[in-house]
């Protein structure tokens, strides 16, 4: 599928199906809607008197115009209140039209939306971001596909000729997110830690930036002692993975992203069992490596001027004669002992050793992804994932990229005290705490490992994956993450 920008006026743009957004405040019609209504003999209005179009956010309405207009379906794109539009607006209206012109049949589709708080670019971006994404479908592991029947040839953006740069940097970042999805859906047996490090290696090759992949005794030498104890009972061996993105000039920042790579987690010898546990699921485990590779492949094609390392210490928790036992004390690589007494609260030891060798790198920033607790899910859904930070003004950062990115997060508390119950007898700490709070003890525990570092730690374990299907997501894994974080780099 094409996308371009119409040089076209909306008015004159002629192609298959015409997609164009209305607001609340453009009803009665007014303005481009009112000529294009009286072009169309007044078929624009006579679709909105049939259905009792509002022009509500998210809602929309079609109909036939006819071989023998200059398109043959048009599409009205609800928006809401004009007070209201964002880029989130956008967005969806963007995935909205793509997939309605596919349901529609129609090869060519041209979309007119307002400009959102007059920032072309971003408006641009927004659009053909939600476009791209709509229309993304992964049937790898289907023997047939099951819609084979159509495909979208071409969409014209309209009203936005000179925002070239804005359109790359949507497929851009459209790129990292499909990528993220189709690591996430993938099943545990197809993307195990070596097929992780064998992604960062081909987005290293194709996009000339730096690669090294630790192997166990590389991990063995830096005293890695908490992820190595994670990934011993596998029969597939850790990949300790780290991209880095150099710009041609003097970095503005430098900067770090910490993906948990467990590609999957069985629960160790506390196996996960029972109604509810999720055991099928935890392939997407490693959805925050698979963000942060994502984030990799597209920040290496957007080329900012910020130094970029992503971090993933990859592994699967299973269970052997080897495992890991509740009761064992590990060593991280900064010296601090850990009593295991959960082998399911595995993650946040192989983050552990990950934020201490980011830390070594000299960075001044840096933030972990992670599908770390069932509690984030409890206390925000699976909609929203939860932000921890020390540093005000690294959150706020973050908070604003999300806000652009259009994926939800909530900042949650870092309530020291809590740190209390994860005090151990016998090492430096125990690796969960109380049962209450264990999103927050989670964080706590990550904490431990940063020293001096601006840090966030995001808990993406809800908006990892999506059952329903929403604006620009069919269901299963989301991507979520990866726009972010790009928006976070180049901030």
């Amino acid at each position: 599928m094409d996308l371009h920008l119409s040089t076209q006026p909306p008015l004159d743009w002629t192609g298959d199906c015409f997609a164009v957004g209305v607001t609340e405040s453009d009803l009665p019609l007014t303005g481009t809607l009112a000529e294009l209504n009286e072009k169309l003999s007044g078929l624009v209005q006579e679709l909105i008197d049939e259905v009792e179009f509002k022009a509500a956010a998210d809602t929309h309405a079609t109909i036939r115009v006819g071989n023998s207009g200059p398109f043959r379906k048009l599409i009205l794109l609800g928006l809401g209140k004009q007070e209201d539009l964002s880029l989130e607006t956008m967005r969806r209206a963007g995935a909205a039209a793509a997939r309605l012109s596919k349901k529609e049949k129609c090869k060519v589709l041209g979309i007119s939306l307002p400009v959102w708080n007059d920032n072309a670019a971003l408006t641009t971006q927004a659009i053909a971001e939600g476009a791209l994404l709509a229309l993304h479908e992964d049937n790898r592991f289907k023997s047939e596909a099951e819609d084979k029947q159509f495909t979208l040839d071409r969409i014209e953006i309209i009203g936005f000729p000179n925002e070239a740069p804005a359109l790359a940097r949507a497929q851009q970042v459209a790129d990292g997110v499909i990528l993220a999805r189709e690591l996430v859906a993938a099943p545990p047996n197809v993307v195990t830690p070596a097929k992780l490090a064998e992604t960062a290696e081909d987005i290293a090759q194709q996009h000339s930036i730096e690669v090294e992949i630790l192997d166990r005794e590389a991990c063995m030498a830096l005293g890695m002692g908490a992820f190595l104890g994670v990934s011993q009972a596998s029969d597939l061996p850790p990949k300790f993975i780290h991209l880095t993105y150099r710009p041609s000039e003097t970095p503005r920042r430098k900067l770090a992203i910490i993906g948990k790579g467990l590609t999957f987690d069985s629960g160790g010898l506390n196996i996960k069992a029972g109604a509810g546990s999720m055991i099928e699921m935890m392939k997407f485990d490693m959805g925050g490596a698979a963000a942060t590779l994502g984030a990799a492949k597209a920040i290496a094609q957007i080329k900012p001027d910020v130094e970029v390392h992503f971090i993933s210490a990859a592994a699967e928790n299973m269970i052997s004669g080897n495992a890991l036992h509740p009761g064992d004390i590990v060593t991280a690589s900064n010296g601090k002992t850990i009593e295991v007494n959960n082998t399911d609260a595995e993650g946040r030891l192989t983050l552990a050793d990950a934020l201490v060798f980011a830390e070594k790198l000299g960075v001044d920033a840096m933030i972990d992804l992670a599908t770390l607790t069932g509690a984030s899910i409890i206390a925000l859904g699976d909609s929203i994932a939860g932000l921890w930070s020390p540093d005000d003004t690294l959150a706020k950062e973050i908070e604003a990229a999300s806000g652009v990115a259009g994926e939800k997060l909530w900042r949650m508390p870092l309530e020291e005290k809590y740190f209390e119950g994860m005090k151990s007898l016998v090492a430096d700490m125990k690796n969960t705490g109380p049962r209450f709070g264990g999103a927050i003890t989670a964080a706590l525990f990550l904490k431990q490992f940063v020293k001096e570092t601006a840090w966030a730690h995001l808990d993406m374990a809800g908006p990892v994956w999506n059952d329903r299907e929403n604006a620009y997501n069919s269901p299963g894994a989301t991507g979520y993450g990866v726009r972010t974080l790009v928006q976070w780099v180049l901030s």
